[in-house]
């Protein structure tokens, strides 16, 4: 039987912290602004559930020149201003989604990384 890992409050904050952003903070914005909840927390224990966190499919993560993460891990893809280095969510439906199943010639799809660039409507 598996053993069940428990919810701490340190991996409960950050979770719910990335499930109510649309920033894709990197890790280091992750670890200043749990700290303002925890203020004991440690810059290796927010780094450490992160990866716990991304290794179950909890989180997803970015990398880039720094590794952003995303606590909506519904099957989306990400532009990236080449310009202010913003990110942002591009919702597929299910069309798309049929597609590209159907280009790839598979049933299934479980996770989606994609990463275009460019130069957003702000900038």
């Amino acid at each position: 039987m598996a053993v069940k890992e428990r919810l701490t409050i340190q991996k409960k904050t950050i979770l719910e912290y990335l499930k109510n952003t649309k920033s894709h903070p990197d890790g280091d914005s992750v670890y200043l602004e749990v700290k303002k909840q925890i203020p004991t927390i440690s810059k290796g224990t927010v780094y450490r559930i992160l990866n716990q966190l991304q290794e179950k499919g909890e989180i997803q993560a970015i990398t880039l020149d720094k590794t952003h993460f995303d606590g909506d891990t519904s099957l989306h893809a990400h532009f990236i201003c080449e310009n202010c280095g913003k990110i942002y969510d591009i919702y597929l439906n299910d069309n798309d989604i049929k597609q590209i199943k159907q280009k790839i010639k598979v049933d299934k799809i479980n996770k989606i990384q994609i990463l275009i660039y460019g130069k957003c409507n702000q900038c």
